[in-house]
C-alpha cells in the first residue's frame, strides 16, 4: 500500500514539474529535472527517477494499472455494485476500528476502497475462467448427487440441556432423557390416525424450538443452504422419507433431538435451470482445489485483451512474476 502511494505521488510530481509551463532549467535531452541543485551537481531527470522506481514499484502498480483498466472494460454492469461493496466494507471497518486504524494499515479510506474494488473483479474474473474448465460430465455428477427438490418439514425440537461445564454423568443422563421423551413422541405419533394433525399439537406440546411449536413446527419449505448447518442431519432425514411421513428414531442435529414430518414435496428443477450455478459452485471448488487457476486466469485475462509491456525490463518482472506465483501456488498445494 505504501508503494503504491509512494509512486503515485512522485509520478504526480514528476507530471507538475515537467508538464508546466515553470520556469525550472532544462536538461540536455529537453525535459525538465524533478530534483535539481546548485552549479557542478547534476540534477535528477524523470528518466532517472523512473529508472530508480521501476526496480520497486513499477510492476505493481502496471498490474493495478492494467488489472483496472481491463476489467472495468470486461464487467461493466458489475462496477457500481462493486463500488457500492467496498464503500461499505471500509464504512463497516471505520466505523469498528476507527479511521486512524484504516489509515495505517491500508493508507487510506479511498486508497483501501480502490483495492477491496479491484479485488472483488479480479475474483469475479477468476470465478468466470474456473467455470470455463468445468466438464459435462461434472456438472451433471453435481447435478445427480446434490441438486434436490424443495421439501415441506414440520419438526419438534427436544434439547438436551447440556453445556461445556456439564459433568459426563450428567451429559448421559440428560441425553437419554431427552431420547426418551423423543421416542414417546413417536409411540405417540404411532398411534394417532390423522399423523400431521397430531404431529402439529405435539409439537405445540413438546417443542422447544419457540420460533415453530406454535405452527406446528414447521420449518416450511427446505433446501440445500435454507437453514444454518446445524439443520443438516434434519434435512437429510427428511430427504429419506417420503410425503406423508415422519422419522422413526431419533434425529441427533447439533441443536438437539428431533422428530422429523415431511408434509411434501416439489420435483427438482431441471438441469438447465440449474446449469449456470452449479458451474459457479464445481468452479469456486476448482479455484480452491487448484491455486495456480487463479494466476492463469489473470494472465489468460490481460493476454485477451493484447497486453503487450514495451519496457523490457518490466515485461521480464512480469514473466518471472507469473512463473513465481503458479510455482509458489503448487509450492502450498503439497
Amino acid at each position: 500500500m505504501k508503494k503504491r502511494s509512494k509512486i503515485i505521488l512522485l509520478g504526480a510530481c514528476t507530471l507538475m514539474l515537467c508538464g508546466c509551463g515553470s520556469n525550472l532549467p532544462t536538461l540536455s535531452d529537453g525535459s525538465q529535472p524533478v530534483v535539481s541543485f546548485n552549479e557542478g551537481t547534476d540534477a535528477i531527470s524523470t528518466q532517472e527517477l523512473y529508472e530508480a522506481m521501476k526496480e520497486s514499484y513499477a510492476l505493481d502498480s502496471v498490474l493495478t494499472l492494467m488489472d483496472t483498466k481491463i476489467l472495468e472494460k470486461e464487467f461493466p454492469d458489475d462496477l457500481e455494485d462493486a463500488k457500492k461493496r467496498a464503500e461499505s466494507t471500509v464504512k463497516s471497518m471505520i466505523e469498528t476500528n476507527g479511521e486512524e486504524t484504516m489509515n495505517y494499515l491500508y493508507g487510506g479510506k479511498e486508497k483501501y476502497q480502490k483495492t477491496l474494488y479491484l479485488r472483488e473483479l479480479q475474483e469475479k474474473a477468476q470465478l468466470e475462467y474456473a467455470k470455463t474448465k468445468v466438464s459435462d460430465k461434472e456438472i451433471q455428477s453435481y447435478y445427480d448427487k446434490n441438486i434436490y427438490g424443495d421439501v415441506t418439514v414440520n419438526h419438534i425440537l427436544i434439547k438436551t440441556g447440556v453445556t461445556d461445564s456439564t459433568s459426563s454423568e450428567d451429559k448421559k443422563k440428560l441425553e437419554s432423557e431427552a431420547k426418551d421423551k423423543v421416542n414417546e413422541i413417536i409411540k405417540k405419533l404411532d398411534e394417532a390416525e390423522d399423523k400431521l394433525s397430531r404431529f402439529k399439537e405435539l409439537a405445540q406440546e413438546y417443542s422447544q424450538d419457540e420460533s415453530t411449536k406454535n405452527e406446528g413446527g414447521s420449518l416450511g419449505e427446505l433446501n440445500t443452504n435454507t437453514l444454518p448447518s446445524s439443520y443438516d442431519e434434519l434435512l437429510k432425514a427428511a430427504r429419506n422419507l417420503k410425503d406423508g411421513e415422519y422419522s422413526k428414531s431419533v434425529i441427533v442435529s447439533e441443536i438437539g433431538y428431533h422428530v422429523v414430518y415431511r408434509v411434501s414435496s416439489k420435483e427438482k428443477p431441471s438441469l438447465d435451470e440449474k446449469k449456470d450455478e452449479i458451474k459457479s459452485i464445481v468452479g469456486s471448488e476448482k479455484l480452491e482445489e487448484d491455486k495456480t487457476l487463479s494466476i492463469t486466469a489473470m494472465d489468460e485475462l490481460r493476454k485477451k485483451y493484447g497486453m503487450n509491456i514495451n519496457d523490457s525490463e518490466i515485461k521480464e518482472k512480469y514473466s518471472n512474476y507469473i512463473a513465481n506465483q503458479i510455482a509458489s501456488a503448487r509450492t502450498d498445494e503439497n
